[in-house]
C-alpha cells in the first residue's frame, strides 16, 4: 500500500456533529485529526492507500484499518 500522509485539517461539521462523534468515540474528532491519532482506535500510523481515504481521515478522523473495517 502506497503511504500518503495526512495533510488536512478537520472538516467543518455542525457542532452537534461533533459532540455525537465525541460521545461515541470518547474523544474529540478535530483534536485527535490535529494530533494527528484515529478517533477510534488511538493507532498513529495515518498512512493510507488513496487521497480519497486521506479526505475520509478529514471528515471522520479514522485511520485506514478503522475505515476499511466500517466501510468494506
Amino acid at each position: 500500500m502506497p503511504e500518503i500522509i495526512v495533510d488536512l485539517p478537520p472538516t467543518f461539521k455542525a457542532t452537534e456533529v461533533d459532540a455525537v462523534l465525541s460521545k461515541i468515540f470518547g474523544r474529540s474528532r478535530t483534536k485527535s485529526i490535529k494530533d494527528a491519532i484515529c478517533i477510534k482506535c488511538e493507532d498513529t500510523d495515518l498512512s493510507f492507500k488513496d487521497e480519497l481515504s486521506v479526505k475520509e481521515y478529514s471528515i471522520s478522523g479514522l485511520c485506514q484499518s478503522c475505515q476499511d473495517s466500517i466501510f468494506e
